[in-house]
C-alpha cells in the first residue's frame, strides 16, 4: 500500500513545488501567455474585419465596374444611334439638295433649250420672210416686165385694199 499512499514529506515537497511553480507562472508566464493569446486573437479579429472590408469594397468595386460598364454601354449605345441619326440627316440633306440642283440644272436646260427655240423660229422666220421677198420680187419681176403688167399690178393692189377698208 505505500506506493498508492505517498508520505507526508513527499507530499509536502510536491505542494510546495507545485505552488512555487504556479505563483511563478502565474507572475511571469500567465501574463506572457495571455497576452500572447489575446494579441493572436485581435490580430485574427482584424484580419477577420479587414478581410470583410476588403470583400465588401470589391464587391463594391465589383458594383461600380458593372454600372460603369452599363453606362459605357448605354453611352455607346446612344452614340450609335446619334451618328445614325445624323448619317440619315446627312443622306436626307444630301438628297435634297441633289434634287434642288437637278432641278436648278433642268430649269437652266428648260430655259436654255426655250431660248434657243425661240432664236431659231426668229432665225427661220427671218429666212423664210426674207426668201418670201426675195422669191416674190422675183415672180413680180417676171410677171412685170412690161408697163401694161405693172399698170394692172397697182391698180388690182388699190382695188384690194380699198375692199380692206371699206
Amino acid at each position: 500500500m505505500d506506493l498508492l499512499t505517498p508520505d507526508f514529506g513527499l507530499l509536502f515537497w510536491m505542494v510546495l513545488s507545485f505552488s512555487i511553480l504556479a505563483l511563478i507562472l502565474g507572475k511571469f508566464g500567465w501574463p506572457v501567455i495571455v497576452s500572447m493569446i489575446e494579441e493572436r486573437g485581435n490580430y485574427i479579429e482584424e484580419s477577420l474585419k479587414k478581410a470583410d472590408e476588403a470583400n465588401a469594397a470589391l464587391a463594391n468595386i465589383k458594383a461600380e465596374g458593372e454600372k460603369l460598364l452599363a453606362e459605357t454601354k448605354n453611352e455607346r449605345l446612344e452614340m450609335l444611334k446619334e451618328a445614325s441619326e445624323q448619317k440619315n440627316r446627312m443622306i436626307a440633306e444630301a438628297q435634297a439638295q441633289a434634287n434642288i440642283e437637278a432641278a436648278k440644272i433642268i430649269e437652266r436646260g428648260n430655259e436654255s433649250v426655250q431660248l434657243e427655240k425661240d432664236n431659231a423660229v426668229k432665225e427661220i422666220r427671218s429666212q423664210v420672210a426674207e426668201l418670201s421677198v426675195k422669191i416674190a420680187e422675183k415672180i413680180i419681176r417676171g410677171e412685170l416686165k412690161d408697163a401694161k403688167a405693172q399698170d394692172d399690178m397697182i391698180t388690182k393692189l388699190l382695188d384690194e385694199i380699198n375692199i380692206a377698208k371699206s
